[in-house]
């Protein structure tokens, strides 16, 4: 679980899969060259996907059906944990991610074990279809104000996850919380004291990959629903809004590429 050329804490990627053949061996294979422990875990896709890294080093972890991206994230995050991973960086398997980046968010997430690195896709960002470029500016305000400080990109799933965070934290799973599961983290490890720190990544939006699970209008209410109820638990976070709103963040919560 190492990263060719970089000593420290050994890392596993998790890969959540749902019918994913069409990317999901390039994606898989790229990041194996990076790391020596990949785990991809298959939500029940009827596709093939598992079929298509067949002859791979990678560790496939199958569900016996669909149940929702959180699920999936959480047993590869156990699963490397059980295995003695000192943390994870979770990527999708559709592409969006360049696994050649990995070690860039490695290279921050040794320098600071006690944060979470979010990979932000602030490259390219324009570019982004326009519905889920603004359902992600929303996302980030009312996460961001959950969790009390700036975010850059609370939606991206190219993050890196300190081992003792999710050896402690507590989250809702379910397949109705598949998107809510990564919005939900970011403001549980912030209470605890677990601020999230940025790497600009390129936004990637790949030809042949399928069209996104995420679903801008559903998804965003069940975020939303969530963060309201955090924010109702903690008598609206009056602090955590005026951060957000002056943009002020803590210099470890800034994007920064400190890999570069």
């Amino acid at each position: 679980m190492t990263s060719p050329g970089a000593g420290g804490p050994r890392y596993a990627v998790i890969i959540p899969a749902y019918n994913e053949s069409a990317t999901i061996a390039d994606v898989a294979a790229r990041a194996a060259a990076q790391v020596d422990l990949v785990i991809v875990v298959d939500d029940g896709s009827a596709d093939g996907t598992s079929a298509a890294l067949a002859g791979l080093p990678v560790t496939v972890l199958r569900n016996d059906r669909n149940r929702g991206k959180g699920d999936s994230l959480w047993r590869g995050m156990q699963h490397a944990l059980a295995l003695g991973a000192a943390g994870v960086v979770t990527l999708d398997g559709d592409g969006q991610h360049a696994p050649e980046d990995i070690p860039r968010l490695l290279a921050v997430a040794r320098a600071h074990p006690d944060e979470i690195v979010v990979g932000a896709r602030l490259l390219g960002r324009e570019a982004a279809p326009r519905a889920r470029y603004l359902a992600n500016r929303f996302a980030d305000f009312w996460i961001g104000w959950a969790a009390g400080q700036p975010l850059a990109d609370s939606q991206s799933g190219f993050r890196a996850y300190p081992a003792r965070l999710l050896e402690r934290v507590a989250v809702k799973l379910g397949p109705a919380r598949g998107f809510v599961f990564e919005a939900e983290i970011l403001i549980a490890a912030a209470r605890r004291g677990v601020p999230s720190r940025a790497v600009p990544i390129a936004a990637l939006y790949p030809p042949c990959a399928r069209p996104s699970h995420f679903r801008p209008v559903l998804d965003i209410v069940r975020i939303t629903r969530m963060v309201a109820w955090q924010l109702l638990s903690r008598g609206m976070n009056p602090a955590g809004l005026c951060r957000v709103l002056a943009r002020r963040a803590p210099e470890r919560a800034r994007a920064v590429d400190e890999a570069a």
